[in-house]
């Protein structure tokens, strides 16, 4: 059995806008907080050393995470939109298949076609609960400037349609699902209009899904024979939950 890493790692030195902070706790300064923990002083520890810890300040979309459908709309089919803790673990360990799209430019938009094209190339047929991932290399620049706004995006009809095929887990190595916020944003305020802004994530008010965002590795993967597991950490009432995403080859 071969298990790939298909995660980035939460730091910053990653180039991304969401902010967040990490801050070292060494052994030292281990030993001033247990010796008030059990209530001791710090020689009592062996050369006055602790347990290094860490404190994160971050958002659950940071690193590699999962989005639920709360975070796309506060209802889903017509129902109240499912935080990550209340989505159904089954949804998180599947086959996986990977659509390699490094073909296309930074800012295209994925559609229909494009989607069924790639599985004809593959010779591969979805089935319901498969994860799919959508490959464009942009974890590959993840420490450039640029990172947020380097990847391909899927259309709103291409989700609802990978939705159709009982596709629930859906994810991309990119820093969106969608297209990047910027072309958005140009789209946009040149014709104001729905349909622009985050339209993908919205497809999540009509269908209940889930997307995996901030993939890395994909290039170490065959198109599909493998199982994934993107089991997202369980945050209450949250709109996503990281996760260390893998790839199980036999």
């Amino acid at each position: 059995m071969k298990i790939v890493d298909l995660s980035v790692s939460i730091e910053e030195d990653l180039k991304d806008p969401l902010p967040f902070s990490i801050r070292y706790e060494t052994h030292e300064e281990g030993a001033e907080f247990g010796a008030k923990l059990v209530g001791v002083t710090p020689d009592d520890f062996p050369e006055r050393k602790g347990l290094a810890g860490e404190f994160l300040t971050l958002t659950s979309h940071a690193g590699t995470h999962v989005d639920a459908p709360w975070h796309y709309w506060p209802t889903s089919e017509g129902k109240p939109a499912r935080t990550i803790d209340e989505m159904p673990l089954e949804w998180f360990f599947n086959d996986g298949v990977v659509l390699d799209f490094t073909d296309k430019p930074a800012g295209y938009a994925i559609t229909v076609e494009d989607v069924k094209e790639k599985l004809e190339i593959i010779n591969y047929k979805l089935k319901p609960f498969d994860i799919v991932m959508i490959r464009c290399d942009a974890d590959k620049k993840r420490y450039e400037s640029n990172y947020s706004e380097i990847h391909v995006g899927v259309s709103t009809e291409a989700t609802l349609w990978l939705i159709d095929q009982g596709i629930k887990v859906m994810g991309t190595d990119g820093w969106g699902w969608d297209t990047p916020l910027a072309i958005q944003a140009a789209d946009y305020k040149q014709n104001p209009r729905e349909g622009v802004l985050w339209a993908a994530h919205y497809a999540g008010k009509e269908k209940e899904y889930c997307q995996i965002e901030k993939l890395a590795n994909l290039d170490q993967l065959p198109p599909f024979g493998f199982k994934v597991s993107v089991l997202p950490v369980k945050i209450k009432g949250a709109s996503a939950g990281w996760t260390r995403a893998v790839a199980i080859i036999d």
